[in-house]
């Protein structure tokens, strides 16, 4: 049985998480892409807790049931800092198993924040090399209609098919319904606080913060002493086959897995060769 749990974060938010497999298990902390939610991680968690793990899905802060920033605290390491807070508390370091943002969010925490703060790292599509073209056009789905919302759940389900158009087109939108909320104005919003996405804008419109970004996600990947596996997305748009191999030059040691003809929703597109390599990764790993 899946339990709702909640932890207490950074600034005093509390953080709603799926928590489904033995409590003795070893914890495995999944943390979503931006402008997703725990859901993502649904079908993985079954599988990990089939495989005797304890799998803990997060909403991340101003996503999902996760109440929003009232400061808009959306910066990677404050994001960085609730992973922290929450592997505290679980009374084993657990296995980090972060896509994208929650990837970024795993690599700082044990990069530079807090070493040893996980048992290994799994990043998934995300590097400290990634290809503007990729950036912009993920930034750009979220931006479209971050404030005006939808005027119908099947509108939603329109954009997000413009968006993937490699998946096969749902026939009908019930899917999207843990994605949106509805406004008092009966149209339809994403599930996140539109502040997340302003923060990623303006420190983009920031020559300082852009040179710097890459500069700090190298020096935190050079740190890792732990064991780390990169999971990229054979078609990801984002993180390039040079991408990969200047992080395993990086982190000299790190598994990879390469799940061919994913794009940069590696567990959504081929969510049973993810798993596999996620359960390979974790039993070589920690037995």
């Amino acid at each position: 049985m899946t339990e709702r749990v909640l932890f207490r974060a950074a600034g005093g938010l509390t953080l709603a998480a799926s928590v489904v497999g033995p409590d003795d298990g070893m914890p495995v902390l999944l943390a979503h892409g931006g402008g997703q939610t725990r859901r993502a991680w649904r079908r993985v968690s079954v599988r990990l807790a089939g495989s005797g793990y304890r799998a803990i899905a997060l909403d991340l802060r101003g996503h999902g049931e996760s109440p929003w920033s009232l400061d808009g605290k959306y910066d990677i390491e404050d994001f960085a800092v609730d992973l922290i807070s929450v592997a505290a508390v679980l009374g084993r370091k657990p296995a980090m198993i972060g896509a994208s943002l929650g990837g970024l969010a795993g690599l700082i925490a044990e990069g530079r924040l807090a070493p040893g703060t996980f048992a290994s790292l799994t990043l998934v599509d995300i590097t400290p090399k990634m290809e503007l073209a990729g950036v912009t056009r993920v930034l750009g789905f979220m931006s479209q209609h971050a404030r005006d919302g939808f005027a119908s759940p099947e509108d939603a389900a329109r954009a997000v098919a413009a968006y993937l158009p490699h998946r096969e087109k749902p026939t009908n939108a019930a899917g999207l319904s843990s994605y949106l909320r509805k406004g008092d104005d009966d149209r339809f919003y994403w599930h996140w606080d539109p502040a997340f996405i302003d923060n990623i804008t303006r420190r983009r419109a920031d020559p300082h913060a852009m040179l710097s970004a890459p500069n700090e996600l190298t020096e935190a990947a050079s740190r890792l002493t732990l064991p780390v596996h990169l999971v990229r997305g054979g078609s990801s748009d984002l993180v390039s086959p040079e991408g990969a191999v200047k992080f395993l030059e990086l982190v000299p040691g790190a598994c990879f897995s390469d799940i061919a003809g994913a794009t940069h929703m590696v567990a959504g597109d081929d969510n049973d060769a993810f798993g596999d390599a996620i359960l390979r990764f974790l039993a070589d790993t920690h037995g």
